[in-house]
C-alpha cells in the first residue's frame, strides 16, 4: 500500500496533510525517516508518526453498549448520535450493523467491514436478534403462539418471519427475532394490543453484550466474535 493511502486509512488526516507530514521528515518505517508519499509499505513494516506506532489498516470491529437519548445514525441535527461515544480514527468510515431505536439500549455492533455487516442486517442471512423487552401490560397467553407463526405488522404486506417469546415475569420476556424492520419489537407488541417500555439488546447471532461493558462504553471484538459472523 502507498505510504500517505495507509496513514490516511489509519488516522484523521487528510492525503494533503499526510503528504505534508511525509515531506517534512515526520514519518518513519521501520525506523527509516521516509519522505517519498508513494513509497510502498509492506505487510509486517512498522509506520510510525512522530515517533508514535500506527496501527495496520484493515476492518474494524466494535461493540458498544449503547445507552438511551443516542441515534444510531452517523450524523444527525437535532440528538447525539452513537459515534459521538467511539474514540477512533476515520469515524466517517465506519457503519452502524442494524440500529437501535434512541431509547432502546444494549448491544451495538459497528464496523467498516460492509459485507460483515451485510450478513448482520440482511434478513436472507437469518441473524437471530435477543432483547429484553419490559411490557405496560402483563403478556397473554397468546402472544407467544402468534409471535411464533409470524405477525403481520400495520404497514405490511408480509407477516413477520417466526419469533421466540420467552416470558419471565409477568410483563417481561426475552424476544428472538431473526428481522430488523423498522422499531419491529416495538411494533410487534403493538399489534397484540401491549406497549413496549424499555428494550434492551442483548444478543446478535452469537455475539453477545459483554456484561463488563459499561453504558457508552465500547470495545474490539475478539476474533471468535468476528468469526461468528459469516459473511
Amino acid at each position: 500500500m502507498r505510504l500517505d493511502k495507509y496513514i490516511s486509512q489509519t488516522t484523521d488526516f487528510s492525503r494533503k496533510e499526510v503528504k505534508k507530514m511525509i515531506k517534512n521528515g515526520w514519518i518513519d518505517v521501520d525506523g527509516a525517516i521516509q519522505t517519498d508519499a508513494g513509497s510502498q509499505v509492506m505487510p509486517g513494516q512498522q509506520v510510525c508518526l512522530d515517533g508514535e506506532p500506527l496501527a495496520q489498516p484493515g476492518p474494524r470491529y466494535f461493540m458498544l453498549n449503547k445507552p438511551q437519548g443516542y441515534v444510531s445514525v452517523t450524523k444527525d441535527a437535532n440528538h447525539p448520535t452513537v459515534l459521538e461515544l467511539i474514540e477512533e480514527p476515520n469515524l466517517d468510515k465506519l457503519q452502524i450493523a442494524g440500529r437501535l431505536d434512541i431509547d432502546t439500549t444494549g448491544l451495538l455492533l459497528i464496523t467498516d467491514d460492509g459485507q460483515w455487516n451485510h450478513a448482520i442486517t440482511s434478513p436472507r442471512k437469518s441473524c437471530n436478534k435477543v432483547y429484553h423487552v419490559t411490557l405496560a401490560e402483563d403478556i397473554s397467553n397468546e402472544t407467544a403462539p402468534r409471535f411464533s407463526e409470524g405477525i403481520l405488522l400495520d404497514g405490511e404486506l408480509k407477516p413477520t418471519l417466526p419469533a421466540t417469546l420467552d416470558v419471565i415475569y409477568a410483563n417481561e420476556a426475552r424476544l428472538t427475532i431473526q428481522e430488523g424492520k423498522y422499531h419491529q419489537v416495538k411494533r410487534m407488541f403493538a399489534a397484540v394490543g401491549n406497549r413496549v417500555v424499555e428494550l434492551h439488546r442483548e444478543r446478535v447471532g452469537d455475539i453477545v453484550l459483554d456484561p463488563d461493558l459499561a453504558e457508552g462504553d465500547y470495545r474490539p471484538l475478539t476474533e471468535a466474535e468476528i468469526s461468528s459472523v459469516q459473511p
